[in-house]
């Protein structure tokens, strides 16, 4: 198993249209102070802790004065008229701890270079770390091409509609029917996949270099063929609170989900070890070179006293005290396996093979249930967070568009007095609007109590995990007597069969 390292790669959109500003992302990346021409705010970010690299990457044919941030990003903020335009693209992804400051920062480097700026996009990243185990790198990226004279050039065009005769096609409005062409692949949604796995390729690249076993993954769970439930995100308020040892929903939320999957986990592996124990001890019991022949699957009951003879013979070489206290417990043990076999109606390997593939089948059932549940408190959890977020801190952005016309500077008083709060408004806002129909109004109540009964069922789902786990190791139990038996009844049939298996476990 390759230690994985720890792998987030989120893409967005800095767009005019949900209340965003190039300039103001810039501002808040680099811990600046930078002046947006199009509106005139200012925003200032220089008390801002963390930042410990910035840097602006461009393409051959830009303009030398882009290496300045303000003029690159004002001039994007200029050009772009519409009150709804895509102003830059955004990547934050978590750096490998692993690496030192100037390996992270050679690292995202080389990403931008290759993925970004070869492609004619100017890239201005960042580099965060408040020494939290969380550092971290900020990527924006242009999303309007430039021509060969360093001006800005069009995203698109339109071309038109036509018809099977290859004549336009005219609307009922008089208008001719028109598609959009993209004049770069930079909109293109594979993008993503390509972005994030080259992310994964480049930082394993280096962390193979600087002699780390650790790898990172691009992959979800399922394509890696992981049968897990995934945990949730922490975020950085819920990491600084479990540090200081102050337990959040996140963190009760992660620990079950981590519980569960070492528990399904331990099953998986005892069930596939013993139904391979099986298959072995079938095929050399069929091949067993008897006279006449023996049944097609072994009776577990005469095994079973086979191994209580086997024991009995074995203690007598010891007092008699200990041999009447080795013969209570091997009696215990027999009395054990016996009764589980007569409930579960087993008598012989086969029917033990059927049990197995029953138990497992049982435990993928209950799995597959508390993965739905987990998935279903992780968005649930995002809900109440945001729409809590949302309602907290509503007055204080109702208040801020009561200022919005004249009055600059009192706007950005209050503006900056209340950044916090309204930057988590913006946030919940941004999640409710993409993930809702209608936030007129949020029922946090309904989904609160949603989530108590998901993590009630999800308490009732691990207990009959454990119950699952239980049957397991009885059969392991059983497993035991049987192998003694068997090394007694067929020594050299099953001597190399069962060193083999040990050396398995």
């Amino acid at each position: 198993m390759i230690p994985i390292a720890i792998y987030h790669c989120n893409i967005s959109i800095v767009s005019r249209g949900k209340g965003k500003s190039a300039v103001a992302a810039a501002a808040y990346r680099s811990g600046e102070k930078l002046t947006n021409e199009w509106d005139g705010m200012t925003h200032d970010y220089t008390r801002k802790g963390g930042v410990v690299h910035t840097e602006i990457m461009l393409p051959p044919h830009a303009p030398p004065s882009f290496s300045d941030r303000s003029t690159l990003w004002n001039s994007v903020e200029l050009y772009e008229k519409a009150g709804n335009a895509q102003l830059a693209r955004e990547i934050d992804a978590a750096l490998p701890i692993e690496l030192s400051r100037e390996e992270q920062i050679r690292l995202v480097r080389e990403y931008c270079s290759s993925q970004f700026v070869s492609k004619g996009m100017c890239v201005d990243f960042a580099i965060h770390d408040t020494d939290s185990g969380n550092p971290h790198c900020h990527i924006m990226l242009t999303m309007r091409p430039l021509d060969e004279r360093g001006a800005w050039a069009a995203k698109s065009k339109k071309e038109y509609d036509l018809d099977e005769n290859g004549e336009r096609i005219r609307l009922p409005s008089g208008r001719y029917k028109t598609h959009k062409v993209d004049l770069t692949s930079w909109n293109d949604k594979g993008n993503a996949l390509l972005w994030r796995k080259a992310w994964a390729d480049i930082s394993n690249s280096y962390l193979e270099r600087a002699g780390s076993t650790e790898r990172i993954d691009h992959r979800s769970n399922a394509e890696r063929g992981i049968d897990e439930i995934p945990t949730v995100h922490m975020g950085v308020a819920a990491c600084q609170m479990e540090k200081k040892g102050i337990a959040t929903e996140k963190g009760e939320l992660n620990r079950a989900i981590c519980k569960s999957n070492r528990l399904i986990k331990e099953i998986r592996a005892q069930i596939d070890n013993l139904k391979e124990w099986i298959a072995g001890l079938l095929a050399a019991w069929e091949t067993a070179p008897r006279k006449p022949q023996p049944p097609k699957s072994p009776n577990l009951a005469n095994l079973l006293m086979k191994y209580l003879s086997v024991q009995r013979e074995k203690s007598r070489k010891y007092s008699q005290s200990w041999q009447h206290q080795h013969a209570a417990d091997e009696l215990k043990t027999i009395s054990q396996a016996a009764n589980y076999l007569a409930e579960h109606g087993i008598s012989t390997l086969d029917e033990l093979d059927a049990s197995l593939s029953s138990v497992n089948e049982e435990a993928f059932s209950i799995r597959e249930g508390m993965k739905t549940a987990e998935q279903r408190m992780k968005k649930l959890q995002k809900l109440i967070e945001n729409g809590e977020n949302y309602l907290q801190y509503k007055p204080i952005h109702a208040e801020l568009k009561k200022l919005k016309n004249g009055w600059m500077n009192k706007r950005d008083k209050y503006e900056e007095a209340h950044r916090a709060e309204l930057t988590l408004w913006n946030a919940a806002s941004r999640y409710l609007h993409a993930n809702l129909t209608d936030i007129k109004t949020l029922p946090i109540s309904e989904w609160k109590q949603e989530y108590a009964d998901l993590k009630a069922q999800r308490d009732t789902d691990y207990t009959k995990l454990k119950a699952a786990r239980a049957e397991v190791a009885e059969l392991q139990k059983i497993r035991k007597c049987v192998d003694i038996a068997l090394k007694a009844e067929q020594p050299e049939l099953t001597q190399n069969r069962t060193k083999r298996h040990d050396i398995d476990r």
